[in-house]
């Protein structure tokens, strides 16, 4: 996801910098990054060279590196704790005109944002930019308004968005947002129709996508964005908004076994190495 972002931002024109946790992660980032541009350059999507894209990246492990970004996305994975440390660490070294984004998919943006203010003062400077799997091909951003957000950044959001040439929804901080509390209510009740054996998982996501127009079904979806942030995400949705989210057995198994989609080679489908 990280790679993805950075890879928008690379593509509208931007300088970007990638912070991560260790010399091996730089190393994969600057490579994943690099092949999704040249994949840009392929398809002839890239407005300038992947030599003049790539030089305006910059991948390291040092935080202050971030000092003179104007923008800083989290995204790191979906608990809170991470992402709350991830934020005010970023916080800490960045400028006073420096705005912040979380990429949460159902955290409470409110609350990460009181974090960052206890750090700067300025909860107003943070909002949420919720991207999509893959970031390359979704044409969506969900743009999370804390109600400490400023109406000057409620209003830069979006704008960024379209500067990415993908589409701005605006919603208010509440749990699930509109996309995932849709989208994880959907995947839940398709992982229960495995487990009752109402049908196969490739027969239910055809469903979808042949009955419903879904781009991806949603038990492959799940299994692109990980069984184990789907399972996160439910057990807090079902914390905040009730039993009717419950993560389903089968979900629980699967996390359990280490079959997490697509990045474990298996999840509710099998993928060759």
């Amino acid at each position: 996801m990280g790679a993805g972002i950075a890879h928008a931002f690379l593509v509208a024109g931007c300088t970007v910098t990638v912070l991560e946790a260790t010399p091996d992660a730089v190393a994969a980032a600057r490579g994943r990054i690099a092949d999704q541009v040249q994949a840009s350059a392929d398809r002839g999507k890239l407005p300038g060279s992947p030599e003049e894209t790539t030089g305006r990246l910059t991948v390291t492990e040092t935080t202050g590196d971030l000092a003179g970004c104007g923008l800083v996305v989290e995204a790191v994975p979906e608990d809170m704790a991470v992402k709350t440390e991830a934020l005010t660490r970023a916080a800490a070294v960045v400028g006073d005109s420096t705005w912040i984004a979380t990429n949460t998919s159902s955290l409470s943006v409110d609350d990460l944002a009181a974090a960052v203010g206890d750090v700067t003062g300025q909860p107003e400077r943070v909002c949420g930019l919720h991207f999509f799997n893959p970031v390359p091909a979704s044409k969506l951003i969900e743009v999370v308004l804390a109600d400490a957000t400023s109406a000057e950044l409620a209003a830069l959001a979006p704008a960024w968005v379209t500067a990415l040439g993908k589409t701005p929804v605006v919603v208010k901080n509440r749990p699930g947002f509109a996309s995932s509390r849709l989208g994880v209510a959907i995947a839940l009740e398709a992982m229960r129709m495995v487990e009752e054996g109402v049908a196969s998982a490739e027969d239910i996501d055809n469903a979808m996508t042949l009955g419903y127009r879904h781009p991806v079904g949603p038990l492959a979806l799940t299994d692109i964005v990980g069984l184990d942030v789907r399972l996160g995400i439910a057990e807090y949705l079902e914390s905040t908004l009730g039993e009717r989210f419950a993560p389903p057995r089968i979900l629980r198994d699967k996390v359990a076994a280490g079959e997490l989609g697509r990045k474990t080679g298996k999840g509710f489908y099998e993928y060759p190495a």
